[in-house]
């Protein structure tokens, strides 16, 4: 198998999207503008890499193969016309997203897709010139490890791009649903709502984070507790979906003081060493 595949931005979603993409045999072109950033997401891609070697998931051979699969790019201008998929995975802003996706549509990919967690396709699509080739594809975090693709389907979404995306989540090892677009689709409109309650208790003192996610975990079988999960994605993004979620639903998702106060301090979750829980060297303590 071969192709190319376009990801745009190499933040903790953009790597591992990236790292799913040159496992299926594509070409991929990560395309950071930020220099530091992109060269630590080839590091972390090498660490992963490296880690399925220890763990005999890959062989020596796999994973370097997929080291010569992915170039990393200073910008869109870098990207030559026709690649198989772009998929931006920038920060959860409308503005930025519109601009990104502007840029890559003009690039003129066969499938062109946003990794939004919450922001309505409409929304997103409203500046393209070819929006029926434009479908959401919000993948979760971690992306390696992670099966579910939820393929979100806007209201000009042609079918035939809905089903190449079916088609792309399987060449990927993902397992898709495809939702109609709403904000904040089926994923984050659930998975939010549970871990805004979930800070509300901590602010409250219900209990610890530790037993809020534990009893989460024992009691209803979740495979991690709602507070560890917003760790892991990033208190920032949560907050971001959650702002986004109360313009469209009203005030029974207004982020919690806590959050608020905890994203002000820098306190974002595994990726910046604290949230509710301690993390170290990416493991939490």
């Amino acid at each position: 198998m071969s192709g190319r595949f376009v990801v745009v931005g190499a933040g903790t979603m953009g790597l591992g999207i990236a790292y799913v993409a040159a496992g299926a045999g594509y070409a991929v072109e990560l395309v950071e503008v930020d220099p530091a950033r992109g060269a630590e997401a080839l590091r972390r891609l090498g660490e992963l890499w490296d880690r399925g070697v220890r763990r005999g998931k890959l062989t020596e051979e796999a994973a370097t193969a997929n080291r010569e699969r992915v170039t990393l790019r200073a910008g869109l201008t870098e990207v030559a016309e026709g690649a198989d998929v772009i998929v931006e995975a920038v920060p959860e802003r409308l503005d930025l997203k519109r601009a990104v996706l502007r840029e890559a549509e003009s690039r003129r990919p066969a499938l062109l897709g946003s990794n939004t967690s919450s922001i309505p396709i409409a929304d997103l699509a409203a500046g393209l010139d070819r929006p029926a080739e434009f479908v959401g594809l919000h993948f979760f975090n971690p992306v390696w490890a992670m099966a579910l693709l939820e393929v979100v389907v806007g209201p000009a979404t042609a079918p035939q791009t809905t089903e190449a995306a079916v088609a792309l989540a399987a060449r990927l090892g993902k397992d898709p649903v495809v939702v109609r677009d709403m904000p904040g689709f089926a994923t984050s409109r659930l998975g939010v709502t549970l871990g805004l309650e979930a800070i509300r208790m901590v602010a409250d003192e219900v209990a610890s984070p530790a037993d809020i996610d534990k009893a989460m975990v024992l009691g209803y079988r979740h495979p991690i507790g709602p507070l560890e999960l917003t760790d892991l994605v990033g208190l920032d993004v949560r907050l971001d979906i959650a702002r986004t979620l109360q313009a469209a639903y009203g005030d029974r998702f207004a982020p919690p003081p806590l959050l608020v106060e905890m994203v002000a301090a820098g306190k974002l979750g595994k990726k910046s060493g604290q949230g509710f829980y301690t993390w170290k060297d990416g493991v939490k303590q």
